[in-house]
């Protein structure tokens, strides 16, 4: 890690030793194995810190940004022209435990899950948006062993709350201003929620005054709950056994109805958003290792999935039959033509954005899944995450490297290029408000300054 907070009290999470460069399906699952146990009271503790926030407005305030979509649009704000060597300059950079858990940003407040191997505590972290130092962190006891990194998730923050999910599936609502502990529960103990290999990848979902939740238990595919206390409004049931993933819950809006859907370990399910109640499941879409994208919805009903380790791509259309709603296979795309192993691609304009698996390249495809380009092997991004500000495509490659392009379906261009980490597996989704775009490495996390114009 390149700097450190200047509060050494408050920072417990330091930079670990390089480790070598690992792609998730090959490490050993430690997961599997994990069982429900007795109910319990938890309660973490609050620790203040002399951070405070920062004097800036906007907010990308959970995964995949405002709207869902990893999408910032708005006429006050451009990244065209380039900026100038070397690139970017830093605001800050803090040091964090192994993962690639990202940020979520609202009103000058920075909001972070981390984990502290030396106290063996899950940290919920709010930092100033200006420097990074902590203004306060709530913590509590979690023992996790070093699985390709430990926290992998985002916070979901609103006006009033703060929302985690840790790596073995605790999950805590906290006061977004003070930290203080609204409520926290163990889905392993509360819904029999076995933990997904290389622990909890799935980001919370808040919709309106409801949590939803995917815990994959033996009654309980998905779960609502008051978002204020913590208590269980509906569960969805799972007569097939469907166990949770990494991939996260995504709204959809249909004939009508909004429907939670969600890709589980044995296919994929659409929840009413009223009782939980199955709409409709399927098994025509299913990854044989680890689930990590999620639902890319599209126009005209259609949902758009892909995965990694050859799950190749899948387009459904949503159609009501004798008033049901049923999905429909509209074409399947085989891996060498797309697949991601890890990053959700974005719907941008009328066409999809992502990294290719194959080959590593970013490509842009039509709703027909026919290819308009792709980057080229001299442009290739590894498992690292993308988005998409005005038109201009950010994306960082496993070593920190990133590439500003145009998210135009015409032609591919390159815009910029700069090193902004020093680091491996850097694969934490980014988070930008306007002048500041946050990433991570495995032990870092930077802030850029990235100010209108370049």
């Amino acid at each position: 890690m390149a700097a450190a907070l200047a509060l050494a009290a408050w920072l417990t999470a330091v930079p670990e030793p390089r480790l070598p460069m690992r792609v998730p399906g090959l490490d050993k699952p430690v997961g599997a194995a994990v069982v429900a146990t007795a109910k319990a009271v938890l309660q973490g503790t609050l620790v203040p810190g002399g951070g405070t926030p920062a004097d800036v407005p906007g907010e990308w305030p959970r995964f995949r940004g405002p709207n869902g979509d990893a999408v910032y649009q708005s006429g006050d704000f451009s990244l065209d022209p380039p900026w100038h060597e070397p690139g970017p300059a830093r605001r800050w950079s803090i040091a964090v435990g192994e993962g690639f858990a990202a940020p979520a940003v609202k009103d000058g407040r920075v909001y972070l899950i981390d984990y502290d191997r030396e106290k063996e505590e899950d940290v919920v972290r709010c930092l100033s948006l200006a420097d990074g130092k902590d203004i306060w962190q709530f913590r509590y006891p979690n023992a996790v062993k070093r699985n390709h990194g430990m926290s992998r998730t985002i916070p979901t923050v609103t006006d009033k709350y703060v929302v985690t999910i840790g790596p073995k599936c605790h999950v805590a609502c906290l006061d977004r201003l003070t930290g203080e502990q609204q409520w926290l529960i163990d889905m392993v103990a509360e819904f029999g929620t076995t933990v997904p290999p290389w622990y909890a990848g799935q980001c919370p979902l808040v919709d309106g005054d409801r949590l939803i939740l995917a815990p994959g238990g033996p009654d309980a595919l998905l779960a609502a709950l008051d978002l204020a206390e913590g208590s269980v409004l509906w569960k969805t049931p799972n007569p097939r056994d469907w166990k949770m993933t990494h991939s996260s819950v995504v709204p959809v809006e249909f004939g009508g109805k909004r429907l939670y859907v969600y890709c589980a370990s044995g296919g994929v399910v659409a929840a009413d958003s009223q009782d939980g109640r199955i709409v409709w499941d399927t098994t025509e879409w299913k990854i044989s290792l680890a689930t990590v994208p999620s639902p890319l919805p599209l126009p005209d009903g259609r949902i758009f999935f892909c995965g990694g380790y050859d799950a190749g791509a899948l387009m459904v259309r949503m159609t009501e039959v004798d008033g049901k709603i049923q999905p429909q296979t509209l074409f399947r795309l085989p891996p060498a033509q797309f697949g991601s192993t890890q990053q959700t691609p974005i719907f941008y304009q009328g066409f999809i954005y992502g990294v290719r698996e194959k080959d590593k390249q970013m490509v842009c495809l039509d709703l027909d899944g026919k290819e308009r380009w792709s980057s080229g092997s001299q442009y290739r991004f590894g498992l690292g995450p993308y988005m998409i500000i005005n038109g201009v495509l950010p994306a960082l490659d496993d070593d920190g490297l990133l590439t500003v392009m145009a998210a135009d379906p015409n032609g591919f261009r390159v815009i910029a290029q700069a090193q902004v980490l020093e680091g491996h597996d850097c694969w934490g989704p980014p988070a930008f408000v306007p002048g500041y775009f946050l990433v991570r490495s495995m032990t870092e996390m930077v802030c850029l300054a990235l100010p209108p114009g370049g």
